[in-house]
């Protein structure tokens, strides 16, 4: 029998505000506008600029970023680095 504990991680809390400023980081960086990135990933307009502006207030699907990903030519995991 194997025992089990609970083990200690320390996970941001605030990793929805850390990927919104990084998809708007690599967007700006891409040259993209928000109504581009819109079509380009299948959402509206209000959808990006609420992603990007609401700082973390709603977040999105890993399809989504995995989207977003492709069209700005980043690595996932650099939505995620907090520079």
């Amino acid at each position: 029998m194997l025992a089990t504990f609970k083990r200690e991680f320390n996970f941001n809390k605030n990793i929805k505000e850390i990927v919104s400023k990084n998809i708007r980081k690599y967007r700006l960086e891409a040259g993209i506008t928000q109504e581009q990135l819109a079509v380009d990933i299948g959402k509206s307009y209000d959808f990006v600029r609420r992603l990007e502006f609401k700082k973390g207030e709603i977040g999105c699907s890993l399809d989504t970023l995995y989207k977003i990903s492709v069209v700005l030519g980043q690595p996932m995991g650099n939505f995620f680095e907090e520079k």
